[in-house]
């Protein structure tokens, strides 16, 4: 087996933390330990947590919170993991063998894509549809019909999307999960920036759709904690047992400290507060980031409905990872090329820090863009080949 470079994730994991002002991340600016736990007592109790290796599938409070967001499950659905994206690994590494098909929904978070390849699969790609006619991204459930055999393993979703902030419809999820039925196939539906809506609406959930549905998420995005690396997998208690196998493979269990951070942000009360702290977040900067690409000028866009993110078509004669770079390199600015969803011609701007820091970051990018050649690079449809 041999992985292909993750490329998206490799530049954030090398230049994320050496560059003055990262617009690549798709969360709101992280919270402090003294902010999420908010009072003394709570600050010593966990600095009393012994330092053990913690229940390796997370403790059954942890497991019983996350549980609890998720109508009819119990504590056997839920496999506590480290981070959303161990989740979705531990999930492929189990149900891909050589010579399956995995649909997937693209653009989309790309670790899917190279593990399900990695592990022997083909990929055929499911295209998000840039309806800028109805003002949204859309998806195409005829064609999904068309790409959905008998040799499908499984249907990957990211809802809502990554990178284009858009939401699946419950109708959309009802009809990915009949089609699942019909031909046996899972589905995998990342939901970590569910919880992260514009409009405070929860995104419907694949969620008891089809006993075929595994779902994965974490804290990273929509509670502003990624540096806890809680994620978690829903789905089947005798597909979570054998994950829970496969996770003795990997990482073995979460940290204690985070098990324990992880059971006071999903206390009701505290995880309400988490989420209105990032839906106001995103409220405040979406207008901004959206008024400062209208003064820029060259750039078009779909609003998007979740997410700290906003997917841009930009009008000038260049490659996006050339521009990336260039941005980089020159203003120590860090931005997602549309290269790395299979797009050029676009760019992932992220906007969940504080106004000011956001507003910086992006002048200095409109610094490189006006000494570029007017001319766009010519937009494609996701390609994943």
């Amino acid at each position: 087996m041999r992985l292909e470079q993750f490329d998206m994730e490799r530049m954030q994991s090398t230049f994320e933390n050496l560059v003055e002002f990262n617009l690549s991340e798709s969360g709101v600016r992280p919270l402090t330990p003294r902010e999420l736990i908010e009072d003394a007592g709570g600050l010593d109790g966990l600095l009393d947590q012994p330092l053990v290796y913690s229940q390796s599938n997370g403790t059954i409070e942890l497991r019983t919170a996350i549980a609890a967001l998720y109508p009819g499950a119990g504590i056997d659905h839920v496999e506590v993991t480290n981070g959303g994206s161990e989740a979705n690994f531990i999930t492929t590494f189990r149900l891909i063998e050589p010579g399956d098909e995995v649909v997937m929904l693209v653009p989309n978070y790309m670790q899917t894509w190279g593990l399900a390849r990695a592990f022997g699969a083909t990929v055929r790609e499911w295209r998000f549809i840039e309806d800028r006619a109805a003002g949204r991204w859309r998806v195409d459930l005829a064609a999904l019909e068309a790409l959905v055999t008998a040799k499908t393993r499984m249907i990957v979703i990211c809802n809502p999307n990554n990178p284009t902030g858009a939401r699946l419809t419950a109708s959309d999820l009802d009809g990915i999960a009949r089609l699942a039925d019909r031909h046996g196939a899972w589905i995998l539906s990342d939901e970590v920036y569910r919880g992260a809506e514009l409009d405070g609406q929860d995104t419907a959930s694949m969620w008891g759709r089809s006993e075929r549905a595994i779902i994965t998420s974490g804290l990273s995005k929509a509670y502003g904690l990624p540096g806890l690396r809680i994620g978690w997998i829903v789905a089947p208690p005798p597909l979570v047992a054998a994950f829970w196998s496969y996770h003795d493979y990997v990482t073995i269990a979460p940290g204690a400290l985070s098990d324990r951070l992880a059971r006071v942000a999903l206390a009701p009360a505290r995880r309400a507060r988490l989420l209105e702290r990032t839906r106001t977040i995103l409220r405040t900067n979406l207008p901004l980031i959206e008024d400062w690409l209208r003064e820029a000028g060259g750039f078009e866009w779909i609003t998007p409905e979740a997410g700290a993110i906003v997917y841009v078509r930009y009008g000038h004669a260049i490659n996006s990872t050339a521009l990336a770079h260039r941005v980089r390199e020159e203003k120590s600015v860090l931005i997602v090329p549309g290269d790395h969803f299979g797009m050029d011609g676009y760019l992932r701007l992220g906007f969940g820090e504080p106004p000011a820091y956001n507003r910086t970051g992006l002048d200095r990018l409109r610094e490189i863009l006006v000494s570029l050649p007017a001319g766009a690079t010519t937009p494609r449809a996701p390609s994943l080949a």
